[in-house]
């Protein structure tokens, strides 16, 4: 069997429905993000594709995702890890702000810095606020970052991959991989060798499965989507 590889952003989140800025805050799934991971999983299995390990996140929205997918594929059973560095990208201040009153408020051309520059991240947050997760128990031993532009979520998205799934695919195996847009922004540019300006350009859907077939074989074109 091949080496392929999926690429999954979890389904529609409550904050993706509120138009908020979400990063390391822990959001559980909408009803259409449910129906988005479940149809997920049904597209993988009509198109005959099976998986040997799986790696998410460790925030609730990838990890149900890939429950409901598996699930769909009767495939519950298969090893999974989780693991932090697969997170979405730290918003900073931002985190929890509504994306429209925020333009408002820092003007349009800011706010498209902040959300889709490579190297400019948003405003830290400050230690103690609402949204600060440094005292939750899955980040313990975790330094964990205060805001991030793209350019830092690739550098721990990446050291993970590498050490996780890159040496499975060289050996031939299936990998499913469920995490975030941002996160798996980086994993695109890395394995298509994509530029700091084309990946900010590249869009990753909610729930709909990206294919790189005969993965582990180093540069490789653009993932190829499995519409449900």
């Amino acid at each position: 069997m091949p080496a392929n590889l999926v690429l999954l952003r979890h389904g529609q989140s409550q904050w993706n429905l509120e138009n908020r800025f979400t990063g390391w805050w822990d959001v559980d799934l909408t009803p259409r993000g449910e129906a988005e991971a479940t149809a997920a999983g049904r597209a993988l299995a009509a198109a005959g594709l099976d998986f040997d390990f799986c790696l998410t996140s460790v925030q609730t929205r990838a990890i149900r995702t890939l429950n409901l997918a598996l699930h769909a594929m009767d495939r519950l059973w298969l090893p999974v890890a989780k693991d932090w560095r697969l997170n979405e990208r730290h918003y900073g201040a931002l985190t929890g702000l509504d994306k429209a009153e925020t333009a408002a408020r820092h003007g349009d051309e800011q706010v498209r810095r902040w959300r889709r520059s490579y190297d400019e991240p948003p405003p830290p947050l400050a230690p103690g606020s609402p949204f600060d997760v440094a005292g939750d128990r899955r980040y313990a031993g975790v330094r964990v970052p205060a805001t991030e532009s793209l350019k830092d979520t690739i550098a721990r998205v990446l050291p993970a991959f590498e050490a996780l799934v890159g040496p499975r695919l060289r050996a031939g195996e299936r990998v499913l991989v469920v995490a975030h847009g941002n996160s798996l922004r980086g994993l695109v540019k890395h394995l298509s060798g994509l530029s700091a300006e084309e990946i900010l350009a590249f869009e990753i859907p909610t729930g709909v499965p990206l294919l790189y077939a005969g993965a582990g074989r180093g540069r490789l074109p653009l993932p190829t989507e499995l519409r449900p």
